[in-house]
């Protein structure tokens, strides 16, 4: 092989790979628009998926304000960071108990499920809990993602380890975001306007922290300022998706209305036991992430007293 075609070999090569990279990028962007497409249909179809969908992009725009403190600041302490782990934590468990159990309870005694009476319809706000946290922890074991602190998790396959950290952070946050958009969509579709405006506040509000911490955490892990924020920001856009989702599952039946409000709060409840309080404890700051937590669970329940 003479000169020239060394030379040539390698060009010739990348030709193929950048053809199937475009490739791969027109299909994803087609199917994005598809995925619009039948958004915007379910938006319009309905009132209150609009609202849902509002309601997750104000979670997505909270979350994506949390993260713009990176460009200019240094990094936040541990101790800081697993406070605002704490405050999350205690956000969603308020979310999971005022916004969602105790409103599925409602609603299975008023529709007199399997019987009716409070046995029940605990039973089947229990059991709705139960799958969602079971959605959840398959969902875990079966996608490959990888934690700011516990490392990889899920599948590991030749095709999982070619793949970018960035990506299977991006995976971790959107296992992390989905149940809050479930959780924002839901309630919507189950409660009355105030107490489901103080359940997507809530959620906003927590959102901005979250945003902060997961752009710090992908500073530590070492990605540069401009990424660490990029990918926070993109990190919310999940929760207007499953808000869409959640709304327009439980709105079609209203026997699924205590089932979709239960397996929201339990795939709330695996992401807060699962991940948040276990990260907020790992660096020996328990007492700031249990203050955190105490503090965002009251502000929680504050909010859907006074809004619900």
């Amino acid at each position: 092989m003479n000169d020239s075609e060394t030379a040539a070999w390698p060009a010739t090569r990348r030709r193929p790979r950048t053809a199937r990279r475009w490739l791969g990028l027109a299909i994803v962007g087609l199917g994005v628009l598809v995925l619009a497409g039948q958004v915007w249909s379910l938006v319009a179809s309905s009132e209150v998926v609009g609202q849902a969908l509002v309601g997750g992009s104000v979670a997505a725009l909270a979350t994506a304000l949390g993260t713009l403190p990176v460009l200019f600041s240094q990094r936040l302490s541990e101790r800081v960071q697993d406070t605002l782990f704490g405050f999350g934590a205690g956000v969603m468990l308020a979310a999971c108990a005022f916004s969602l159990i105790l409103p599925g309870l409602e609603v299975a005694k008023e529709q007199a499920l399997f019987g009716g009476g409070r046995w029940s319809a605990g039973g089947v706000i229990g059991a709705a809990i139960l799958l969602g946290a079971a959605a959840l922890m398959t969902m875990e074991k079966l996608l490959p993602h990888e934690h700011f602190i516990k490392g990889r998790e899920g599948r590991d396959t030749d095709a999982v380890r070619t793949l970018r950290r960035t990506w299977l952070f991006v995976i971790a946050i959107a296992l992390h975001n989905l149940p809050e958009g479930l959780a924002i969509g839901v309630g919507y579709a189950g409660n009355d306007g105030l107490r489901a405006n103080a359940l997507a506040t809530g959620i906003a509000i927590q959102d901005v922290p979250e945003g902060l911490v997961v752009a710090v955490a992908l500073l530590a892990a070492g990605y540069g300022r401009g990424v660490a924020v990029a990918l926070g920001m993109a990190s919310g856009l999940v929760e207007p998706l499953g808000a869409v989702l959640g709304a327009a599952v439980v709105e079609h039946s209203a026997l699924l209305l205590p089932w979709g409000l239960g397996f929201a709060a339990g795939a709330m409840l695996f992401v807060i036991s699962h991940e948040i309080i276990p990260e907020s404890h790992r660096k020996g700051h328990e007492a700031f992430a249990t203050g955190g937590l105490m503090v965002g669970f009251v502000l929680m329940m504050l909010l859907d007293t006074a809004l619900g």
